[in-house]
């Protein structure tokens, strides 16, 4: 009576039937180095994709400051911007936006920042949440760029008084992202004052 042997694995050509290595070839061995390097060569699987969000960065007096695009209705280049009289400081003024006036508020003066002046490179970042909308003055628009959520930490106890109250956090870059929800739903925001 035959003996039947249970194999299991997968069987290294280097070795023979009888387990002992045997006459293998160069190219043999070539193979069997080139298929083991092919396996230690693979990329370990990722723990899965992390969160993160999409955020339009922009200059604020020589600072760089992030918005999620989730509430970025567009980014407009600055123009015929009219002042308004009667209103607080921060309020730049409103602009004609195809035929929608939009408030523009400068956050530099908000947020009690240098001034810088305005330039051909200024923009409007019309935020919007379906109830509230209006328009900030950004000194550039740098980039739309993509950061982990694990990236961005609370903040710096640099970033004090009503920064800190906009603040959703802030990356190693020095990127300080901004809470547009909270922007948008601030009342100190909504001027209630009249002209006499």
């Amino acid at each position: 009576m035959k003996k039947q042997s249970i194999k299991t694995g997968t069987k290294d050509p280097a070795k023979t039937d009888s387990g002992q290595l045997g006459s293998t070839t160069p190219q043999q061995w070539q193979g069997i180095l080139k298929a083991r390097a092919l396996a230690l060569a693979q990329m370990p699987e990722q723990a899965g994709p992390t969160e993160s969000i999409e955020v339009v960065i922009f200059q604020l007096a020589y600072e760089t400051y992030g918005i999620e695009t989730a509430w970025v209705r567009e980014v407009y280049p600055l123009k015929d911007l009219t002042p308004l009289p009667c209103t607080p400081g921060f309020v730049a003024g409103i602009v004609n936006v195809r035929g929608q006036v939009i408030s523009v508020i400068d956050i530099k003066k908000f947020f009690d920042l240098p001034e810088k002046g305005l330039t051909d490179l200024n923009k409007v970042i019309i935020l919007s949440n379906g109830v509230m909308e209006f328009g900030i003055l950004a000194d550039s628009v740098v980039e739309v760029k993509s950061i982990p959520l694990n990236k961005i930490q609370a903040g710096l106890p640099t970033l004090t008084g009503i920064r800190e109250d906009y603040l959703r956090g802030i990356t190693a870059e020095r990127l300080v992202i901004l809470d547009a929800a909270k922007l948008l739903t601030d009342s100190n925001i909504i001027v209630h004052e009249e002209c006499a």
